[in-house]
């Protein structure tokens, strides 16, 4: 019973700072965030370990909205041109390999959105629109460091270890700027159903 009450704990304590988080957010950054979406030919998303995931929902709902969305680094993503975006999750903002292909889509005359917890940051200060959600990260000497060997050594503490937070929270913006999409375009959920996989 207390294993129990120690994660319902941690559940709880968890909501609270992403609650913090949710009241912390700019709303000029989000309302930016949605317009560099909207007027975007193709969107692009990227992120390391676990905010890759979160990038790959995101480009799944994306989908299920009817705009052309892609995950950078699959067999299928067809090459960047100018009109396109990016939308980069890196809590640190400094994450090596994505802020090298951040600065590579610059280069191609992509757009730059980086969802992230540090704006100033390698990616940050090349983004076009960046959203800060704070996340109580763990403190890192070097944030230009590879996060998942941090995370291998174990190096990162924090009662939500290993940028949990952030991610986390990262989620919960991301389906969110999809519910706020969806009422711009005037979308139903029928419309969403529409597009959802059917061959599984």
């Amino acid at each position: 019973m207390s294993e129990c009450k120690t994660v319902e704990d941690m559940i709880r304590l968890m909501s609270t700072k992403i609650e913090e988080m949710a009241d912390s957010i700019s709303d000029q950054e989000v309302d930016l965030f949605i317009e560099e979406i909207l007027k975007a030919n193709r969107i692009y998303v990227m992120g390391a370990g676990r905010s890759g995931l979160v990038a790959k929902s995101f480009a799944m709902r994306l989908m299920h909205l009817g705009l052309k969305s892609y995950v950078i680094g699959e067999t299928i993503t067809p090459a960047m041109e100018k009109g396109d975006m990016i939308v980069a999750f890196s809590g640190s903002g400094e994450t090596k390999t994505i802020a090298e292909l951040c600065e590579t889509a610059k280069m191609l005359g992509g757009r730059i959105c980086l969802v992230t917890s540090k704006s100033d940051s390698r990616i940050g200060r090349i983004s076009d629109c960046t959203v800060v959600l704070e996340s109580h990260r763990d403190y890192i000497k070097d944030e230009s460091s590879e996060f998942e060997i941090k995370q291998m050594k174990g190096e990162l503490k924090s009662f939500a270890p290993l940028g949990t937070l952030f991610e986390t929270g990262a989620m919960i913006f991301a389906d969110s700027i999809i519910s706020a999409i969806m009422i711009i375009l005037n979308c139903e959920e029928k419309d969403l159903k529409g597009r959802h996989a059917n061959i599984e």
